[in-house]
């Protein structure tokens, strides 16, 4: 059983909460974490204004002129001609349209990190594939036919059986 000294000598040897968040916090990786936060944030905004301006009047224009924007559900019961008259009019809405967009900026978000990831890992191999080349070093020894000890690559004579190589 473990006496009220042991105890206090544990708690003195362990570092303190501030200590270890000092710690923590000032790891590489949460650093890097922290900063692919940020620019994931502001690749939304990328993501989103290319799913906005570019691709959805595409898909509009395909489409016939479908604006996801005013596919909705008054929940009231009335019908209005787009949604920003029914916000107008206080109706509560069930904005199906918003959630096609957002699902369209998930998707597109997701493919383009893919791809992207995609590049890097190909560029990452083909850079560890010349660094493991480049690290290959020609043989300083080889093996002696007839005694099967290491002798320096360039002898003529094994050292240790003395025959002519």
């Amino acid at each position: 059983m473990a006496k009220l000294g042991d105890i206090k000598g544990l708690a003195g040897k362990s570092k303190g909460f501030v200590d270890e968040f000092k710690d923590f916090i000032t790891k590489g990786n949460v650093m890097d974490m922290a900063v692919g936060v940020i620019i994931g944030a502001s690749f939304q905004s990328i993501i989103s204004s290319l799913v906005d301006d570019i691709i959805m009047p595409v898909i509009s224009r395909i489409t016939g002129g479908i604006d996801f924007s005013n596919y909705f559900v008054a929940l009231d019961g009335a019908e209005y001609k787009t949604l920003a008259a029914a916000k107008e009019a206080g109706a509560v809405t069930l904005n199906y349209g918003n959630f096609i967009t957002v699902v369209i900026n998930f998707l597109l978000m997701a493919l383009v990190i893919f791809i992207m990831l995609k590049f890097l890992n190909n560029l990452s191999n083909k850079v560890r594939r010349q660094e493991a080349e480049e690290e290959v070093e020609e043989p300083t020894t080889k093996e002696c036919p007839y005694c099967m000890q290491q002798i320096p690559i360039g002898a003529k004579k094994c050292g240790f059986c003395t025959s002519d190589l």
